[in-house]
């Protein structure tokens, strides 16, 4: 196998499908912002890195979500969320990164800061991304997250919002821990969404012994992409469905090991999903809170998976045939990835 450097791997562009805005706050930006939101900052370098990110293993699901209401409250005015969707589009384009789909929830920043309504934060965000366009040569597009932990009247106004910026927003989304929520009771919500022009991905198959949801995220809600989706490994006819309807899978491989979907990074299923001919896709979900860019997922595959330049370029092939981009705007990035 050509062993591939750090360097070569942020060389290879790159088509990212899954990556929470809200979660993907520089680390030099939270340590600068902190202090003027009010967040008292630990003393030493690693007490700040214990306040707010994570670097290794956490408990389950639930304790990493937790985790992240530390950053939420650095999202506290418009000025900081147009600076963080700039600089989250930034990075990414210089980790190689040519199309790229931010995702966020309203509830989710409009819960940490209450002056700030679903308008002002998607037009903050947006202003931000319209600078990233106009700097740098990249495909930015949002989705829009319901959180499923949420009450259903409150998942209504989202979809509403999401409808009435359909111009702005690619796709709706569900997320958020699956545990005790079952997706069924969203679906006349999606298929609102999906008849006004949305496209649907939803957070599914994340948590162990997810798989069954999988099914129902498909069937019911109209996935098109399944955020995750990996537990379906341990679920031979829920894994056969989603090959024969053809859903491509954002997968994770860092985060998936963070939460512990996994206990390691060796027992992750992504090369195992791929030989089963699963359609797989690689992402990072809250390199934020992750500290990390996607590099370092690739990293991780071609150091414990093997993957070599050509698994990489076969997974951004079917992330980009599986964007939600309009093809007027991919095919403007056809011949710089394929060519």
């Amino acid at each position: 196998m050509e062993k591939l450097y750090s360097h070569n791997i942020r060389d290879i562009l790159k088509v990212e499908l899954h990556r929470h805005l809200d979660c993907s706050v520089r680390w030099s930006t939270l340590i600068e912002l902190a202090p003027q939101v009010g967040i008292p900052l630990a003393k030493t370098t690693q007490g700040q890195k214990d306040q707010f990110l994570i670097t290794g293993p956490m408990k389950d699901l639930g304790t990493v979500l937790n985790k992240f209401l530390n950053a939420q409250k650095v999202l506290a005015s418009e000025e900081i969320l147009t600076r963080i969707a700039f600089e989250a589009c930034e990075d990414a384009y210089n980790d190689g990164v040519r199309l790229l789909e931010l995702r966020y929830a309203p509830t989710f920043i409009a819960d940490g800061h209450k002056s700030l309504t679903y308008e002002k934060i998607h037009k903050s965000l947006h202003k931000g991304i319209e600078m990233a366009r106009k700097t740098y040569p990249m495909a930015i597009g949002l989705i829009c997250i319901i959180q499923r932990i949420k009450p259903y009247e409150v998942a209504e106004e989202v979809v509403d919002f999401a409808i009435d910026h359909k111009d702005s927003f690619l796709a709706l989304d569900l997320a958020d821990n699956e545990e005790g929520f079952d997706p069924k009771i969203f679906a006349p919500l999606f298929q609102k969404a999906k008849k006004a022009g949305l496209h649907i991905t939803v957070h599914s198959g994340e948590a162990p012994n997810s798989a069954t949801w999988v099914r129902d995220s498909i069937e019911i809600l109209g996935a098109e992409r399944i955020g995750h989706g990996i537990q379906i490994i341990n679920n031979p006819d829920v894994l056969n469905f989603v090959r024969d309807r053809k859903i491509p899978l954002e997968v994770c491989p860092i985060s998936n090991y963070l939460t512990q979907s996994f206990k390691t990074y060796e027992e992750h299923p992504i090369r195992k999903l791929m030989e089963q001919g699963i359609l797989v896709t690689i992402n990072s979900d809250d390199p934020g809170v992750f500290a990390t860019q996607l590099s370092d997922d690739y990293e991780v595959l071609h150091r414990v998976h093997g993957f070599s330049k050509e698994d990489f370029k076969r997974c951004n092939q079917v992330s980009f045939d599986a964007s939600f981009f309009p093809e007027a705007e991919k095919n403007r990035f056809m011949s710089e990835f394929f060519g």
